[in-house]
């Protein structure tokens, strides 16, 4: 089994600091940018959970649920991968993410 605590210290600690930045900062993208990783992460976890499936995108519940978001789909991830390689993937998404949204 895949240890992905990694992952979900990364999307963790990324929904922290979205949830302490000022609402200015959330309105000049930070929550933008968390909803496009979140729909991304939620988008992976489905194609593995039912490859067969059209994955469903994750709605926009605004910007103070970004950090929510982002958390639910890097946990719901975490969940079902398997491989070592996705893992560091994801975590360098999660991070390049979180330098775009600058918090």
């Amino acid at each position: 089994m895949l240890d992905t605590t990694p992952l979900t210290a990364a999307v963790d600690h990324f929904a922290d600091r979205l949830r302490a930045a000022p609402q200015s900062r959330l309105q000049r993208g930070a929550a933008t940018e968390a909803l496009a990783l979140a729909r991304e992460l939620a988008i992976l976890a489905q194609r593995i959970e039912e490859p067969e499936a059209r994955p469903r995108e994750m709605p926009d519940a605004g910007m103070f649920a970004a950090a929510d978001q982002i958390t639910v789909a890097g946990r719901d991830l975490a969940l079902v991968l398997t491989d070592a390689e996705e893992l560091e993937r994801v975590l360098r998404l999660v991070e390049e993410a979180q330098k775009r949204a600058g918090v």
